[in-house]
């Protein structure tokens, strides 16, 4: 298992130790795990690491330096690495393809007690105004105990195609695994819910909030 030495976080420690979002003293630190065989033998710079390490620390995180590794079980080695280490948010690039070697899904799927379909739904959706081959993207999105996982793809195009659909969401996501509620889902959604349940039963679905 290698760590890419270009992905200093040092900046990122600030925003997310004590933020308004995580509170005081809760550190909200978050892993990303590259899985390219040529990344990790350092025949090829992994430019998308970077990319959702910055974003992590611009959404309030503190992300752990970057894991790369070759695509196959030195993945599931790292992801349960970095459980272990109590990570809220575990991002993965890369391994989601057809090759033979690619794997990242089926080993985040395997830690997964839930999944969330509709997150990939939609980043597939987003990626193929840009390219057709977003569709092959077999990534997978959901919860392992306390910490929320994604695969997104190994491109750094497709890498902000998924980061641009998860950016509304994620403080929802953390705020829901934290076990509180923010403001949304007490909002406009639970609002409408109990709007709707004084209406017909042929209307009781229309405030729906998608849990």
């Amino acid at each position: 298992m290698s760590t890419e030495p270009s992905n200093s976080t040092g900046a990122a420690s600030t925003n997310g130790t004590a933020s308004a979002n995580g509170g005081a003293g809760i550190r909200r630190t978050a892993g990303v795990v590259v899985a390219s065989t040529r990344a990790a033998a350092g025949t090829y710079e992994d430019r998308s690491g970077p990319i959702i390490s910055e974003w992590l620390a611009a959404e309030g995180f503190e992300p752990l330096p970057v894991r790369v590794v070759p695509d196959g079980p030195e993945v599931r080695a790292a992801l349960e690495g970095l459980l272990a280490e109590g990570v809220r948010v575990l991002i993965t690039s890369g391994g989601t393809g057809l090759t033979r070697d690619d794997r990242t899904p089926e080993i985040t799927a395997a830690l997964l007690d839930k999944e969330v379909p509709g997150i990939m739904e939609a980043i597939r959706a987003a990626g193929r105004p840009h390219t057709p081959l977003a569709a092959l993207s077999r990534g997978v999105a959901g919860v392992a105990g306390g910490t929320f996982i994604i695969n997104l793809p190994g491109s750094p195009g497709g890498v902000r195609d998924g980061l641009a659909v998860l950016q509304p969401l994620i403080e929802h996501i953390y705020t829901q695994l934290e076990g509180r509620r923010d403001a949304g889902h007490e909002g406009a959604g639970h609002q409408a819910a109990a709007e709707n349940s004084t209406h017909t039963t042929s209307h009781k679905t229309g405030g729906h909030h998608g849990h």
